[in-house]
Formats: structure tokens, sequence, C-alpha cells
């Protein structure tokens, strides 16, 4: 498991920082995913998260990938500190999971074989429509 996390944050002026964490599936399970396997298929759950919007509910099944396949998990949610701080944060998530190998550029080039899009309007309302991915 590699994670790549980038984080643009305005308390630092949007600069941009990198992170690549290397591990098993803990890594996962630290930005909120559980993977599991069986004997054909790696399946993707997104774990219940702390967001103030959109409310958190039980694991959702994103997908399930065989030998050689990449799924694509798109989402957005709002978080708030504590009852004593009034302040919002946003993140915008795009994850690629691949089921064994795949070419070094398939991420960035290559269609998913898998797409979760869970993008909402992050203050209510009308959902919003997703966007095509470049």
């Amino acid at each position: 498991m590699v994670i790549h996390e980038v984080l643009v944050d305005d308390a630092v002026d949007y600069e941009r920082h990198d992170e690549v964490l290397a591990g098993g599936a803990e890594q996962a399970r630290d930005i909120g995913l559980w993977l599991s396997r069986d004997e054909a298929t790696v399946t993707v759950d997104r774990l219940p998260g702390s967001a103030a919007y959109p409310r958190p509910y039980a694991s959702t099944r994103l997908f399930a990938l065989t030998p050689g396949q990449v799924g694509r998990y798109r989402a957005n949610f709002r978080f708030t500190g504590c009852s004593c701080n009034p302040s919002w944060y946003y993140e915008d998530w795009l994850v690629h999971v691949s089921h064994g190998q795949v070419t070094h550029d398939r991420f960035v080039r290559g269609q998913p074989d898998r797409d979760a899009d869970h993008r909402v309007h992050l203050y209510g309302g009308t959902g919003r429509r997703p966007r095509p991915h470049p």
C-alpha cells in the first residue's frame, strides 16, 4: 500500500505539502478505507468518518477489483473543529486503488475500471454534478 497525500492549506498560504506513506492495510485504515481480499478480488469500503457534512453513515462499499483493475474514489467533505472553535475546513479526495501491479502512468492517464463519485454540495441543497476527470 502506497499513499501519496497532497495538502494545500490556506493556513500556510496554500503552499503545497506532499507526503508519501507506505505500509500495509493499516495505511488504508488511517485514511478511512477498509481493504479486504479473497481469492480473486480486493474489496474497497469507505469507513465512517468525522465529517460535519455529509453526515457519516455506516461503512460504504466503493468497489471490488479483480487482478489488474483500478478503482477511483472521489469525495469531498466539510469538517469543523470543536465547539470552542467555529472554523470550517474542507477536504477534496481523489483516491486510486489497484489490485496488483499496473503501469506507472495508469492512475494519471488511464481510465478506472470502477468509479465511485461521492462528491456533494457541501452546504446541502441540490446535489452537485460530477466534474469530468482530466
